[in-house]
């Protein structure tokens, strides 16, 4: 679809808002290149603004195209059609009808434990796709669902939900006494009915909405007391094993080599924006935006106009040539911190694809060190203290090194292009090459693929004054990414365990006759359209695979987007008119308020709808305290998203998670006494901090409250 985009910007919160009685952001819009198969013939879009900047973006009614790990299906695109007939979806039924659809619980569901954030998840799939069913609740009438929202809420907790809880001393507990508050049996695991008199006054909304509060887990692993993300869970479904497809990389029987040339891998525009690379103006289409395109203070980008400058004619190519008259560097680089959180570029390791050393120099910070991070970058200041090359000596010599038919490989290269403070366009990455088991935003060590692929064990530094060797690391990389190219795009895709679920929804999902699906003539292809919804730059996490990516500084911008995301924009060039099938949103203000956003991301995100610092212990001068007001203010955005949407349409609201403050602070205390116990000619009378099989009890019981989530199901 030649006219397929991802249009990004606030535009249409506004009048979504204006219904609401709430105020939206500036208007902003990116254009980009159409995309194509491959990168030199696609581009990519993102906010002019950097995670740390106030912006409310969004993008166009247009799936994406999936991955280069994807199985070949026809071209790989997956598109929601538009412009063409067709067939009418059945008359939607009455509330009355016997074909309203319904998700019901009997106290006869196979139901022997809490039900997962995954249960949630696979319960989408089961009506919109190819889950299995469940087998915790009964699903009836599926084919008449016409949408599904789905809205996390961190911060809210079951014991905010019984009768005589006072919120005013609500905060007022110790760790121990918060944990003992939300504590359960280990059968207690029913769902609870939601009884209208018998909530507390701000949350009596949520019985107009639904028939129970369901205790959820949250993913961790109680083998070694960790918390896992609720929100990868809900958005990562388990990959489908096809009858016939290609065997696991680790069976050696049957495979059969299929030489790949390297630009197959290049990482696509979305992949870029997706994992932070830095933006290269030839991406962006030639028009207003990319003639107001300016490098930061600082940057340079290398001398490429046009994607297109990369393609090398066929006549050109070596036949059999697996880099296709293409230049590739493997590089690595080695950073020092100047500041908190601050890194900056200590050495550049350039290797050819021969393996021969480009470049390997030491380059000396502008700004004072303040740690040579030496156990890891292997640097020392007797090292530095001669070097007089500078960052700005570093680019100009990379400028002339790498041309427009240069690709740059790596592991997580986004970080080393950030410390040059260097952009490029076409880029090849073993950390998206070989993606981690459990999917985006987690990332495979290098260490660890040299080891699984190669058989080579890396980084063997001790931890204390030997580091990583940047010119080992990039020749890793080179070997891992030759292996591929010899092996072909399907060796090592196996081990993916996950595929996002606004990508699986758009290649499997399914549509039924009484939504005008591919059975009827003229009915709409069987993908799903989605929309996520989420506070900060949207489009940097998983969520930007979704048809529609709407970016928010608070939770007013949220209900504004989903009520936008399932109406539809009257012109249907953003949000495609009618509205998206699958929303998923997430609201933090409650999360903020109770103290459970991290703080320290909470610093760099302040300048992006960061949550406001307001404490749930306060009292108004009127006895209201703020948490009150916040569930109140929650309640009440609820009940309006739940009053907009069109009939047939599943709601489900969960928090993610329990309390996670006490499990960080102890996990703290853990990797700090590990760090000294582990530090050579330690003592241990001498350690800062001690961990004895009680701090190891008290870990536990802390990540059980953490997993201790609720969630709320119902069928408007």
């Amino acid at each position: 679809m030649g006219k397929n985009r991802k249009n990004r910007s606030n535009r249409g919160i506004a009048a979504a808002m204006a219904t609401l009685a709430t105020t939206s952001a500036d208007d902003k819009a990116v254009d980009i290149v159409d995309p194509a198969q491959t990168l030199s013939e696609a581009a990519a879009a993102e906010s002019a603004a950097s995670p740390q900047t106030n912006t409310s973006t969004e993008s166009s009614g247009s799936l994406k195209r999936p991955s280069p790990h994807d199985a070949d299906d026809d071209d790989g695109w997956q598109t929601i059609e538009r412009g063409r007939p067709v067939k009418k979806h059945k008359k939607t039924p009455g509330a009355d009808s016997n074909r309203y659809p319904g998700i019901h619980f009997s106290q006869q569901a196979r139901l022997q434990a809490k039900i997962n954030v995954s249960s949630l998840r696979d319960l989408v799939m089961y009506i919109f796709a190819d889950g299995p069913a469940p087998q915790w609740v009964s699903v009836k009438h599926r084919p008449e669902f016409r949408k599904i929202v789905t809205i996390m809420v961190p911060g809210l907790e079951e014991a905010m939900f019984k009768a005589n809880v006072d919120f005013s001393t609500y905060s007022n507990l110790t760790p121990d006494q918060a944990i003992d508050r939300i504590a359960t049996s280990p059968d207690d695991y029913y769902p609870r009915e939601l009884n209208k008199e018998a909530l507390p006054e701000p949350l009596q909304l949520f019985a107009d909405m639904f028939p129970h509060l369901w205790p959820v887990r949250a993913p961790g692993d109680d083998k070694y007391a960790k918390l896992h993300s609720p929100v990868q869970s809900m958005l990562t479904v388990p990959l489908k094993e096809k009858k016939g497809g290609v065997k696991p990389v680790t069976d050696p029987h049957g495979w059969k080599d299929v030489r790949t040339r390297i630009t197959e891998f290049l990482a696509t525009p979305e992949e870029l924006l997706e994992h932070g690379f830095p933006k290269h103006p030839a991406i962006l289409r030639e028009g207003p935006q990319r003639d107001a395109f300016k490098d930061p203070e600082g940057w340079v980008h290398t001398r490429v106009n046009t994607v297109e400058d990369g393609h090398v004619p066929e006549a050109e190519i070596e036949q059999g040539s697996i880099t296709a008259g293409r230049q590739v560097l493997a590089l690595d680089c080695e950073m020092c911190m100047t500041g908190e959180s601050e890194y900056s570029l200590t050495r550049i390791s350039l290797v050819s694809w021969d393996g021969e050393v480009v470049l390997d120099e030491l380059v000396k910070p502008d700004k004072p060190i303040i740690d040579y991070v030496t156990r890891f970058s292997g640097i020392t200041k007797e090292m530095l203290d001669p070097v007089t090359t500078t960052l700005k000596d570093i680019q100009a010599r990379l400028l002339d090194i790498l041309h427009p038919r240069t690709i740059l490989l790596g592991h997580s290269l986004d970080s080393d292009l950030k410390a040059m403070q260097l952009a490029h366009p076409f880029i090849v990455d073993t950390s998206i090459l070989f993606p981690h088991p459990r999917g985006p935003p987690l990332k495979s060590s290098l260490k660890f693929l040299a080891l699984k692929y190669l058989n080579r064990e890396v980084q063997k530094g001790d931890g204390t004054i030997h580091g990583h060797d940047s010119i080992e690391d990039a020749k890793t990389c080179l070997d891992l990414v030759k292996k591929k190219c010899e092996k072909g795009k399907a060796w090592a895709a196996g081990d993916v365990q996950g595929e996002n679920i606004f990508k699986r929804l758009a290649r499997a999902g399914t549509a039924y006759r009484a939504t005008a699906g591919p059975q009827a003539t003229g009915g709409l292809p069987v993908g799903k359209s989605s929309a996520a919804i989420d506070w900060g730059d949207a489009t940097r996490s998983a969520c930007n695979a979704a048809t529609v990516t709407i970016s928010c500084k608070s939770d007013a911008d949220v209900e504004a987007g989903i009520v936008r995301a399932v109406q539809g924009d009257p012109d249907g060039l953003e949000v495609p008119g009618g509205g998206v099938d699958f929303v998923w949103a997430r609201m933090r203000e409650l999360e903020a308020l109770q103290g459970w956003w991290n703080r320290n991301k909470l610093v760099t995100e302040s300048s992006s709808g960061g949550p406001p610092s307001t404490s749930a212990q306060e009292t108004t001068a009127a006895g209201i305290s703020p948490l009150e007001t916040c569930l109140t203010t929650l309640a009440l955005r609820l009940k309006r998203i739940h009053d907009a949407l069109p009939p047939c349409t599943a709601l489900i609201v969960f928090s993610g998670t329990g309390d996670p403050r006490e499990m960080s602070r102890l996990q703290a205390v853990q990797a700090q006494f590990r760090r000294e116990y582990n530090t050579p000619g330690s003592k241990w009378d001498q350690l800062s901090v001690q961990w004895t099989d009680k701090e190891d009890q008290a870990l536990r019981r802390a990540v059980r409250a953490a997993r201790s989530g609720i969630g709320f199901i119902g069928v408007k």
